[in-house]
This record gives structure tokens, sequence and C-alpha cells, in this order.
């Protein structure tokens, strides 16, 4: 385990920048999972803390070591990749083993080291397989299995689920959130996809544009957004951001509601609506609302609503749960 601290680290590329100044700590035995829009530089800046990508300025510690310009070998971490990158002519065992082998690790030392890995991925029964013969998710498992066995200081994932289908990820999230609680072990983890953020996190960080937007606990971001940004990238689905009138009224910039923080009545509430479309989900039943007063609203009501197109509704933020963002960049709870 090993807390990692980046200071002052930029990233251009030529004249482009795309990391202008970022100063960041992972704590020792975390789950931080980087996270934004596609073009950000969450990959960017993992593949710099990996020594993939050089620093252009600013430093990189890890476990309290300076590795800024170090090979990647010297840095003490292991990378887990969107593809699996698995030979195909060897075995799950010889697959896991490999980077040990190269390393010229006695045989038996790489033999009681893939056991574990393997114990610890339930790919026992699978260790003299082909990867021809076993599906996306037991792939990924393998490939984390060859970062487990280098006993690494830190573990770099680089959207290692984006191949996978909706209910493998779903899967593999908790998987991957077991195999931390197991090991223990320090955890970078990127992705765009927010679901994942929120589900394995301890700590969030989001960026836009190779700057960090708000760094927190899943829920401390969820509870208290401190910026538009963050407050629509954060929830599913996101949160509305209403102008206007309705703005205006509260003295703000813009004033924002979650879905599921919105109450929906046939007869009477705060902004009258019609109803444009509906997802009957069985568990949730997500309303899409066009006012005349808050613009095209989303609402997110719990169980199934027998609500259709053309209905006409009426619907009321809840006290407590209304964001406002001021002029001035203040963010206040309503």
């Amino acid at each position: 385990m090993a807390e990692v601290r980046m200071t002052n680290v930029k990233k251009n590329y030529g004249s482009v920048e795309v990391i202008p100044d970022l100063s960041l700590t992972i704590p020792d035995g975390s789950f931080s999972v980087l996270v934004g829009p596609s073009g950000c530089g969450k990959s960017t800046l993992l593949r710099m803390i990996a020594g993939l990508e050089e620093v252009t300025d600013g430093s990189i510690h890890i476990d309290g070591e300076d590795v800024t310009n170090a090979k990647p070998s010297d840095r003490g971490i292991a990378m887990v990749f969107q593809s699996y990158a698995l030979y195909p002519h060897m075995t799950v065992r010889q697959n896991i083993g490999f980077g040990l082998k190269l390393a010229k690790t006695p045989k038996d030392e790489i033999d009681r080291r893939v056991d574990e890995a393997a114990d610890i991925l339930q790919l026992g029964p699978l260790l003299d397989r082909k990867p021809r013969q076993l599906s996306g998710g037991q792939r990924q498992r393998v490939a984390i299995g060859r970062s487990i066995v280098r006993k690494p200081k830190v573990f770099l994932f680089d959207e290692p689920l984006s191949n996978l289908d909706a209910a493998l990820r779903t899967q593999m999230r908790v998987e991957l959130a077991e195999l931390h609680a197991k090991l223990g072990a320090t955890m970078v983890y990127v992705t765009h996809d927010q679901v994942e953020a929120m589900t394995m996190a301890d700590q969030i960080v989001i960026m836009k544009a190779g700057i960090i937007q708000q760094v927190g606990r899943p829920m401390d971001l969820y509870n208290a957004p401190e910026n538009p940004f963050v407050a629509g990238f954060i929830g599913s689905p996101k949160m509305n951001l209403i102008e206007g009138s309705i703005a205006s009224a509260r003295k703000s910039k813009l004033v924002g509601v979650r879905p599921e923080h919105i109450d929906v009545s046939p007869d009477a509430g705060e902004w009258e609506g019609t109803l444009r479309y509906a997802e009957h989900l069985g568990s949730d039943t997500v309303a899409y609302i066009d006012s005349e007063v808050a613009g095209s609203v989303t609402v997110r009501l719990q169980g199934e609503v027998a609500i259709n197109r053309g209905d006409k509704v009426f619907m009321t933020p809840r006290a407590g749960n209304i964001h406002l963002f001021r002029e001035n960049g203040a963010v206040e709870r309503a």
C-alpha cells in the first residue's frame, strides 16, 4: 500500500495544454476514481502516474519516493488496461505468471503467487484453460490476476470494464470492490461512467479539461456539489439545472434539483407541466416533463406510476434539496 501524491503536475503536447496545473493526493489504501467526460485528461493523468507519459512539469511521489522520472518498472505499480492483452497460446496459469517468469522469479514462488491470486479471483478451476475458453469477465479477472502477483504498491485501472456487457459490468464492479477490501491496496481507477465511480470509490476526483472540479466521497459529491458541472455529472438521471425566472426569484444563476427530489401531483404544485415521455422501469418511473416556467424537467418517481404522454402534472421540489448556484460561485441548499 502507498500514498500517491501529485504536486503542480502539468502535461503539454507541444503547444496543446492537456493538464494545466494539478495537485492531488491519493490516500494510502484508498479506492480513488478519476471520472469525467472524454478528453478531460483522466487517462493522461493515470499514464503519468504509471510512467507511460512524461510529466511536463511538477512531481509525482509514490510511497514517499519521487518517481517523476523513474521507469514504469521502478515505480511499484501494476496497470490493468481496457484491453485484456492476454497471450492466446498460454493457459490462464501461464498468463498470470508470465511477468514473474520474465523477472526470473523461482518457479515455486511463481506457482505460490499464481495460486494465491487465483484463489482471490476465483480462477482456480480455470487455470488450465486458454483465453478463448473464457468469458469477458473471466478474461478481465485474469488480467487483474497478472497484476496481483506482482504485489505492487499501487494498482492502476484504465477503464477496465468498457468492453463488458451491462450485466458483467455490474458483476465486475462488485468483484473489484470486494478485491479492494481483501487486498487493502491503493487503487486508482479511470472511468467516464459516474455509476462506476459512485458504486466503487471511497474518493472520487471529477475532472474537466484537465482541471479538478471536486474531490470527495461519493455521497458528499452527490449531496454537496461545488459547481454546476459536478451537479450535472454525478447522479443518474442527472440533476435538473434550471435558469430563468425560477433562478432569478431565488437570486441565483442556476437552481439545481435532482429528479428524485421532485414530487409530482395531478392536482397542484409549484411548477405546472405536461408529460412528454415516461420510462417505466418497474422499480422506478422516470418522467420527462415540459414546463413553461421550469423548461425541460426530469423526475424520478418510486415504483410504477400510471402516467401517460400528454398528462398535465404539477411538480414541487422538496425543501432542503434545492441547490442554489450563485453568480459569485457560492452554492447553498434551500
